[in-house]
């Protein structure tokens, strides 16, 4: 059915901060329209990610979420339905994914989104792999190259990258793009995900339920270049003793305490550096993911799918911290 000929669709929606999974209500609420610059999509599939329910948990507050009662989910695919005033490159029947950061929308029948940073989606790929692209994938080039990992052989030499948390949403996707480029990877995961990131091209895995986990050594000995962080709970004493000079820790979910130990390596021009990743995903790098994906270079891992009606039992999973690759809510319609 055209959105111009529906004024409501279903969404999920939390009211306040707090409230974890039980805080998502099911909601009818009116069509949005594009405005100016942006593009309206039918959604056909979401992807869920640390930063979604971050924000429900006041990570950003009091400026994320802008106002309540909020539609969260930031990564989107869909097909393009109406084009606000100034849209060119998009027509409706266009099937795309697109980032809404912060605005996210995700979670509803209908969102809008800058068509700057809406990219095309071929025909072929599932909408479902597309939108754990937007975010996730492309967080995962951007600390990358933030951490100074060549990716397109233009020079830097083969680096030794660690991943943590490398069975994740962000983290399953750094490994095979640093793999992809010719590096070293050593990864850390749960035991049950070693096989599964050896998979995905890792030469090295560490489980972080073992004291070498813990401690991030890798079993070659070998120091590490750079480090794409996608894990929690490590402080900088864990990382210095296992960073080759000159190393560099990319964090892509920085506290304040990693924010001011940057901030300190700064001023004392310390060899070994922590940066947060504060980096804005660019239309580029989308379209440059979606052509690896569709070149079977690279692969998108969807630990679970949930309709709609269920997609408090996704936010559960992701929240949960034991996603292996990514969550997806699909919008169906059959729901």
């Amino acid at each position: 059915m055209a959105a111009s000929s529906r004024r409501t669709m279903r969404a999920m929606q939390y009211d306040k901060y707090g409230g974890g999974a039980d805080g998502l209500k099911h909601v009818e609420v009116p069509v949005p329209s594009p405005k100016k610059g942006e593009v309206l999509i039918k959604m056909q599939a979401a992807s869920i990610n640390q930063v979604d329910w971050k924000f429900q948990k006041g990570i950003a507050r009091p400026f994320m979420p802008g106002k309540f009662p909020f539609t969260p989910v930031c990564e989107l695919a869909g097909e393009v339905v109406e084009v606000g005033n100034g849209v060119s490159g998009f027509k409706p029947g266009d099937k795309v994914i697109a980032i809404n950061f912060p605005n996210g929308g995700g979670l509803a029948e209908y969102a809008v989104a800058q068509a700057s940073r809406t990219v095309l989606l071929p025909p072929e790929e599932s909408a479902a792999e597309g939108a754990c692209l937007p975010i996730a994938a492309v967080t995962a080039l951007l600390a990358l190259r933030a951490a100074g990992v060549s990716l397109d052989g233009d020079g830097g030499g083969t680096k030794n990258v660690l991943v943590t948390a490398a069975s994740g949403g962000v983290g399953h996707f750094a490994v095979q793009l640093a793999r992809l480029a010719g590096h070293r990877v050593t990864a850390t995961c749960g035991a049950r995900n070693v096989g599964f990131v050896r998979g995905l091209g890792a030469d090295e895995a560490l489980d972080y339920g073992t004291p070498e986990g813990a401690a991030l050594r890798s079993p070659s000995g070998r120091r590490y270049d750079a480090v794409v962080h996608c894990a929690t709970g490590f402080p900088w004493s864990v990382f210095q003793p296992v960073l080759a000079d000159g190393g560099v820790v990319v964090d892509i979910t920085p506290s304040s305490a990693s924010v001011l130990t940057a901030l300190r390596q700064k001023v004392t021009f310390s060899k070994k550096r922590l940066v947060p990743l504060l980096a804005s995903p660019k239309k580029e790098d989308m379209e440059l993911l979606v052509g690896m994906v569709r070149q079977g270079k690279l692969k998108v891992v969807i630990d679970s799918r949930y309709p709609l009606s269920r997609a408090q039992e996704g936010w559960a999973k992701s929240m949960g911290g034991h996603a292996t690759g990514k969550v997806v809510v699909e919008m169906g319609e059959d729901e």
